[in-house]
């Protein structure tokens, strides 16, 4: 496989921005090749369709997409991951994928893990102290719905003031429960909220000063 890769002319690379992260967009360079694959004492496997991936060592994040360390390899300036995907169902033969469909696979990883850990710090998930598997899956339950409620409010906050943030909602919506015990005022939760803005926007600033690209502003005050 590795002096395959090796073999490949630098232009048959695809590169794809597959979305939008929180330190700029999030690109990934992608090959696909339809192969045959051997299982067990070198049986022939079903044909299917080899996916490469790389990606500069300097890119590497947190939510790198997983692969097993078998399939996965690295030289001086890329990291590659291999991944395989069917060309047959049970239904018959399977349409080809489209390179952009397999980006958005291989990113879902991050995704989806990201999306635990929103659900761990902001809702709860793993603060539970239960003895049957139902009331687990009560828990659950509940702080999924927390956090589909609030991503659904972040997301359409974000289209009047795109750098608002799930954090940022969950503290809104607890000064405004709060209001029922204190004097709070709605105008008063929104200058808290505005507060936390500008100063996530201002270090938001300033990290891409420092790598000396100028961000897209997300707030409609300018940052001086």
């Amino acid at each position: 496989m590795t002096a395959w890769r090796q073999t490949l002319d630098p232009d048959v690379w695809t590169r794809l921005t597959v979305r939008d992260g929180g330190k700029g967009p999030i690109d990934i360079a992608m090959i696909k090749r339809r192969v045959q694959t051997r299982l067990e004492r070198k049986r022939t496997g079903p044909q299917e369709w080899l996916v490469v991936t790389r990606r500069p060592l300097a890119d590497a994040s947190a939510l790198e997409e997983h692969a097993s360390l078998d399939a996965a390899e690295q030289d001086a300036q890329y990291r590659y991951r291999y991944y395989l995907t069917p060309t047959c169902g049970a239904e018959g033969k399977l349409e080809q994928p489209s390179l952009a469909e397999l980006a958005r696979v291989i990113k879902a990883g991050g995704c989806i893990e990201a999306s635990f850990q929103r659900g761990k710090s902001e809702a709860g998930m793993d603060e539970y102290q239960v003895r049957t598997w139902e009331g687990w899956h009560h828990h659950m339950a509940l702080t999924l719905i927390a956090v589909w409620f609030l991503v659904s409010e972040t997301h359409r906050g974000q289209q009047r003031t795109p750098a608002l943030t799930l954090p940022q909602v969950r503290y809104g919506l607890s000064r405004l429960l709060l209001e029922v015990f204190c004097t709070l005022s709605i105008a008063s939760i929104c200058r808290h909220v505005q507060r936390r803005l500008q100063r996530h926007e201002l270090a938001r600033f300033y990290h891409h000063r420092a790598r000396k690209c100028m961000p897209q502003r997300k707030l409609r005050r300018d940052i001086q």
